[in-house]
């Protein structure tokens, strides 16, 4: 059995959505932090929802696992790649398990919900890597943190996926 060869047109896509996720990220790293430790807005979280829901799951995945890893190659962060795969994978987890529940037009709703499981996922990394669930005393914080930026990430991805769809 030999493999079918890869579809350039998607294979174009998921790098342009790969570069848009990293750029945005490594933009944001430059940014003041905010007071809450592990808190961030997430903005490239925008082109993960956009492909969850657009894309499907595994396109998704592999933009976030490549985002991810090159993130941490480029911003010299390599402590950070456990949190924000810990974090973006559980996160992805819960956008694929929820999409079936939301419509294209309720993204404002799956991306809060997904936001918070992906400070849940930071957290079990952070207590596995201190060997403490000490940092489970953030999770407040963190939750409240994660909604709001994932309502707006959701919102944007919204508005991303709508405008997009009218551009085909």
């Amino acid at each position: 059995m030999t493999p079918r060869p890869a579809d350039p047109r998607r294979l174009a896509r998921l790098a342009l959505l790969t570069a848009v996720a990293l750029t945005i990220f490594l933009i944001e790293v430059q940014l003041p932090v905010l007071p809450i430790p592990g808190a961030k807005l997430g903005l490239a979280n925008i082109v993960t929802v956009y492909a969850v829901m657009a894309l499907g799951p595994g396109d998704a995945l592999l933009i976030l696992l490549s985002r991810v890893f090159l993130g941490a190659v480029f911003s010299g962060q390599m402590s950070a790649f456990f949190y924000s795969l810990g974090g973006g994978l559980l996160c992805w987890a819960a956008m694929c398990g929820l999409k079936g529940i939301f419509t294209p037009k309720q993204i404002w709703l799956l991306s809060p919900i997904s936001a918070m499981f992906h400070n849940v996922g930071q957290l079990l990394v952070a207590a596995g890597m201190l060997k403490s669930w000490a940092v489970f005393a953030w999770l407040p914080y963190l939750l409240l943190a994660g909604a709001a930026a994932g309502l707006f990430t959701g919102l944007a991805a919204q508005f991303l996926l709508e405008r997009l769809n009218r551009i085909k």
